[in-house]
Formats: C-alpha cells, sequence, structure tokens
C-alpha cells in the first residue's frame, strides 16, 4: 500500500501570494481613485442643485446677495464644504472646497452655469470650463 501525501508545497503556496500581492499592487490604487470619484459626485449634486435654488432666490428677491443662509443652499458635508463667494443683483458664485479627505479639490459654478475647477490635488489637475474627475484633468460633464 503506497503513502501519499496531500497538500501544498512551500513552493507552490508562495507563487500564490506573489500573484495576489502583484494583482493588489494595481487594484488598490485603482480602487483608491474609485472613491475619490465617488466623493467628488457629491460636489457636484449640490452645486448642480444649488443652481436653479439660486435662480428661485434672485425670482424671489431680484438678487443673489444672501443666497447663502436660504434653505436651499448647500449644507457643509465631511466632505466639502460650500460658500457664496461672490454675490451681487446679477451674479454669484457657489465655491465647494474639500476638505478631509478631499482636500485641495476646489469647484465653482456662476449664474451662467460655468463649471470650473480652481484647485484640485497634485495629478489631478484643472479647468476653467469643466468639474475635473479623472486624473489629468478630464472632465465627464
Amino acid at each position: 500500500m503506497k503513502n501519499r501525501q496531500q497538500g501544498f508545497t512551500l513552493i507552490e503556496i508562495m507563487i500564490a501570494v506573489a500573484i495576489v500581492g502583484i494583482l493588489m499592487a494595481f487594484a488598490i490604487p485603482s480602487y483608491a481613485e474609485y472613491v475619490v470619484r465617488g466623493r467628488l459626485s457629491e460636489a457636484f449634486t449640490a452645486l448642480g442643485g444649488a443652481q436653479p435654488a439660486a435662480e428661485q432666490y434672485w425670482a424671489n428677491n431680484r438678487s443673489y446677495a444672501g443666497f447663502d443662509g436660504a434653505a436651499a443652499f448647500p449644507a457643509n458635508t465631511p466632505n466639502f464644504s460650500y460658500a457664496l463667494t461672490t454675490a451681487t443683483a446679477s451674479a454669484y458664485t457657489i465655491t465647494a472646497t474639500g476638505s478631509g479627505k478631499m482636500d485641495g479639490f476646489v469647484y465653482t459654478i456662476d449664474q451662467n452655469g460655468t463649471h470650473a475647477t480652481t484647485g484640485s490635488p497634485t495629478g489631478w489637475g484643472t479647468n476653467a470650463a469643466c468639474w475635473v474627475d479623472h486624473k489629468g484633468g478630464a472632465c465627464s460633464n
């Protein structure tokens, strides 16, 4: 009767661990960028929703001044704080500034609906005509 041993050799286990390590080296940075892009949509949604609210505020008050005190103005979150950086009778600029893990991202929208990325972490880029949502300055909006 033959006595067969079952199981994996040390070499087989080391090869499997090396393969998993190589896959993780590519997966973790991609996942981290995916999480950041998901958090950016928070700012895009808030700024996009603030634009019609600002127009409604103007229709009621004939000025954008004071809109930051209105109930429809975006509330600060752990990822972004919102400010009315320019407000006159005929113009406004709302700025979303990243905080915490989103530090460095700065997005704006104005009365004409112009989207702009005025600040971003290294590698993301800025754009005066859109909200950057991919590394390298690419926009999908």
